[in-house]
C-alpha cells in the first residue's frame, strides 16, 4: 500500500464530534477544517481565541465573549477579516449549520504566516477560524454531584510578566504538566500556584473560596473569565460578599466551600484538595445556589442572545 492511501485510511477511520467549522472564508464540516502547518499558531501558539457557549440555542454572555476576543487580538496585534456584527453573525451561522441546541463555540485569531516565509510577524497574514461542536464540560456528572477531587501542583503557573494570562491563549504547557502530576496523585484536575505560591487557577477554570460567608476569587495571574465575573454578579445579586484578591494554598484548603468555573460547565463544586475534604466533603449550599441561579439565567433575555 502506497503511503498516501495509507494516509487517506487513516483519516477516514478518525473520528471527529459532529459539528461545523468556518475557515479561509467557507463554511465546512469539522472533519474537513484544516490549517497549514507553518502557520505561526502551531508552530509558535501565537494566537488569541475564546469560547462561548450555547445552551437551548441561545448563545450566554455573547457580547462579552466578544469583547475580551477583540480586546485579546488587538493585544497581540492582530487583525480580523470583518467587523464585530460579522464575527457574531459568522458564530451563529456555525451553530445554526451543525444543528446543535447546545454547542461549544470557539473563535480563533492565529498569527498566520509570511507570503514570503519572513520572520517578521509584521508581514504575517493573520488567519481567523471558528467552529461549533457539541457543549462540553470540564466535570462529568458524577464529578458534578459530589465534586470534584483536585490537586494543588508543584508545577508554577506562566507569570504574567512573562504571558498575559487575561489574554485568553494556547500556553498550557505548565497546566497540562499540572495534569499528569494531578493524575498521579489520583486527583481528577489541577490547580496552579503563582511564583509566590499563592492558588491562581486551573486547567481551563477559575476558582472561588467560600470562608465564614465570604466569596473570594484570586485576583492575579489569571484568565478573567466571563463565568468568574458572572458568579461576581449572581453574588451580588444574592447580597453575598464577593471580592478578588489573594487566595493562599492554606486558606483554600481550609475554606468552607471551594468550587471552579468555567463557559464549559458553569460552576462546578469541589469535594478535595490534595486528598483532603473541604467542608463536610460535600458540594456547598452556596455553591449549589450560585449554580441553580447561573443556570436559570440562561433564559433571561438580559444573558442570552437567540441563534435565530
Amino acid at each position: 500500500m502506497s503511503i498516501g492511501s495509507e494516509q487517506r485510511k487513516t483519516r477516514a477511520a478518525q473520528k471527529f464530534p459532529p459539528g461545523i467549522a468556518y475557515i479561509d472564508g467557507r463554511f465546512r464540516p469539522i472533519s474537513e477544517a484544516r490549517i497549514s502547518v507553518l502557520d505561526w499558531g502551531l508552530l509558535r501558539s501565537d494566537a488569541t481565541y475564546d469560547v462561548v457557549h450555547v445552551w437551548q440555542r441561545r448563545f450566554f454572555r455573547l457580547d462579552a465573549h466578544l469583547d475580551r476576543f477583540l480586546a485579546s487580538v488587538a493585544k497581540l496585534r492582530l487583525s480580523l477579516p470583518f467587523d464585530r456584527a460579522t464575527l457574531a453573525e459568522t458564530l451563529k451561522e456555525c451553530v445554526r449549520r451543525s444543528g446543535l441546541d447546545d454547542a461549544y463555540v470557539e473563535m480563533i485569531c492565529t498569527r498566520g504566516f509570511s507570503p514570503d516565509f519572513s520572520r517578521d510577524p509584521r508581514a504575517a497574514v493573520n488567519r481567523f477560524i471558528a467552529f461549533a461542536i457539541p457543549f462540553g464540560w470540564i466535570a462529568d456528572a458524577e464529578q458534578r454531584r459530589r465534586g470534584l477531587h483536585l490537586a494543588i501542583a508543584e508545577v508554577r503557573r506562566i507569570p504574567p510578566q512573562s504571558v498575559d494570562p487575561r489574554v485568553k491563549n494556547y500556553h498550557w504547557l505548565d497546566l497540562v504538566t499540572g495534569l499528569f502530576e494531578a493524575y498521579d496523585r489520583g486527583a481528577e484536575n489541577v490547580l496552579l500556584c503563582d511564583l509566590e505560591g499563592n492558588v491562581t487557577e486551573g486547567a481551563g477554570f477559575n476558582l472561588f473560596a467560600v470562608s465564614a460567608g465570604r466569596v473570594t476569587t484570586p485576583s492575579s495571574g489569571v484568565l478573567e473569565g466571563i463565568t468568574r465575573a458572572t458568579v461576581l454578579e449572581l453574588c451580588a445579586e444574592l447580597g453575598v460578599p464577593a471580592e478578588t484578591g489573594t487566595v493562599s494554598a492554606e486558606a483554600l484548603t481550609a475554606a468552607d466551600e471551594v468550587f471552579v468555573t468555567s463557559t464549559a460547565g458553569g460552576i462546578m463544586p469541589v469535594a478535595r484538595i490534595d486528598g483532603a475534604a473541604i467542608g463536610d466533603g460535600a458540594p456547598g449550599r452556596l455553591t449549589g445556589k450560585l449554580t441553580e441561579l447561573y443556570w436559570a439565567k440562561h433564559d433571561d433575555p438580559a444573558w442570552t442572545t437567540p441563534v435565530d
